[in-house]
């Protein structure tokens, strides 16, 4: 393989991208685990290929992962998780004309509560049922709500992309002065996040024709099946009664994340131990994430009378093992490869960027479209924007811009949301490009990502 190290640091540089990016097309397109396996195949290339030194898989975000993980799969197993949908589905069956844009608002805080999109599924039939039921055309919330329950990932303090967004900030050589935290991180994007979602609610209102003037469906209403199918079947947890030990869990689990904004927030309240340079310092925030985490899953576990076994079979634990294996061959492969290469990257991307800060978004957003995931993403790109100089309040301003799979109506929950929408206006064009997503999708990281500047200018972080 020594003729592809005599190359130059340009051709070896283009070689080198195209097989990472082979690996993320195809990763993305097997789904599941292939996306952090494909990673192995890129680190064999680099390293007996090419004689790169590999570098560092984020083994701490890794670990928050597990953590983070393991505690929201606890607090499904328990039935907690049932609790937060039924007082959903209350405040939307009360507010029914408002639904669009309600319903992205009600998507959007699930996800924030427990760190995952996921999520919505269980929230997509009684939206439908909202919608058809009071003649709103089911395309408004239904598109809406899978944007915004995406959204909704970037301000979690739970969220695996947060976690990994938080590290990497920390782990920087140069870090913000006044930057101590995820807490910091998160009063740029919650903000910035919530003013996109009701950007995109706000559009929804208004999309498309209403059903009673829409000649499409009332065509197809003339078909007694068709209208019955429609029609047909109610959605809901109200009927369900919840234990006390269901309760008891969301409790917990709301209680942990309280406890850790709060000590995230005020750095006394943390222990403080000396560092190799021989400085007190508090415990970092990525340990005690994973302190509590762990803690509200073994008290659910223990208080909530949880079959251990049903954890590890969950939609949450599973999702999340993905995004665990995903983060780990990627980020492995990513630092590998741009490692080799810093020093032609500042000349070229570093200059670009700085001159331009609104191009990392972009990079961003092309990026996670690729990978399908925004913690992926992340780990793939932050790492190399800090290496070429991007400044920090950059990538704290733009962080919203790391949801970008909706450009392909590819991703499940986008997929799971034309299925659940009977009457057939939630769906992907002629073109395919041209389906329900992409402008509410658009019209919501845009917006955040706006306001993430403009919250990130505030705070002083740029």
């Amino acid at each position: 393989m020594d003729f592809l190290m005599n190359l130059s640091d340009s051709t070896q540089f283009f070689i080198q991208l195209l097989i990472v990016l082979i690996c993320l097309f195809y990763g993305a397109k097997k789904g599941g685990v292939a996306l952090g396996m494909l990673g192995g195949i890129g680190l064999i290339v680099l390293v007996y290929g090419f004689g790169v030194a590999p570098g560092k898989p984020a083994i701490s975000v890794m670990l928050t992962i597990l953590a983070v993980v393991v505690a929201s799969a606890t607090l499904q197993a328990s039935g907690g998780l049932d609790v937060m949908l039924q007082i959903a589905e209350r405040i939307l069956r009360k507010n029914p004309k408002y639904v669009s844009i309600l319903a992205p608002f009600v998507t959007c805080t699930l996800t924030v509560l427990c760190g995952t999109g996921h999520v919505v599924y269980t929230v997509l039939p009684i939206i439908y049922d909202i919608a058809i039921k009071n003649g709103i055309r089911p395309e408004r919330p239904m598109a809406a709500s899978t944007i915004a329950c995406q959204m909704g990932i970037i301000a979690s303090p739970v969220s695996v992309a947060v976690v990994t967004l938080t590290a990497f900030m920390l782990d920087s050589s140069h870090p913000l002065a006044s930057f101590d935290g995820y807490t910091d991180l998160l009063k740029i994007t919650i903000p910035a996040t919530y003013i996109g979602v009701l950007a995109v609610g706000i559009f929804s209102m208004f999309r498309g024709k209403d059903l009673d003037k829409d000649p499409i469906f009332q065509e197809k209403l003339k078909n007694p099946e068709f209208k019955n199918y429609v029609y047909g079947d109610n959605a809901t947890f109200l009927d369900q009664k919840l234990s006390k030990t269901k309760w008891m869990a969301m409790w917990i689990f709301l209680t942990a994340i309280a406890i850790v904004a709060i000590v995230g927030y005020f750095s006394e309240l943390r222990p403080a131990f000396t560092n190799a340079k021989g400085v007190l310092k508090p415990m970092s925030m990525t340990d005690t994430i994973q302190i509590f985490m762990l803690l509200a899953g073994s008290i659910i576990l223990i208080f909530c009378k949880v079959d251990a076994s049903k954890i590890s079979k969950n939609d949450i634990f599973r999702s999340g093992m993905v995004a665990m294996v995903a983060v780990f061959g990627i980020s492995w492969m990513a630092d590998t490869m741009f490692a080799s290469h810093m020093s032609m990257l500042k000349e070229t991307l570093g200059a670009v960027v700085m001159e331009h800060p609104w191009t990392y978004a972009v990079m961003l957003l092309l990026i996670s479209k690729f990978v399908n995931s925004q913690a992926a993403a992340l780990s793939a790109f932050v790492p190399l924007a800090i290496s070429i100089g991007v400044p920090l309040g950059v990538i704290i301003a733009f962080a919203p811009a790391c949801y970008g799979y909706y450009i392909l109506p590819t991703y499940p929950s986008d997929l799971a949301a034309i299925q659940f929408d009977r009457s057939e206006t939630t769906h992907i064009g002629k073109f395919v490009i041209n389906h329900s997503f992409i402008i509410p999708g658009l019209i919501g990281v845009i917006t955040s990502s706006i306001f993430g500047y403009i919250f990130a200018s505030m705070f002083g972080y740029l």
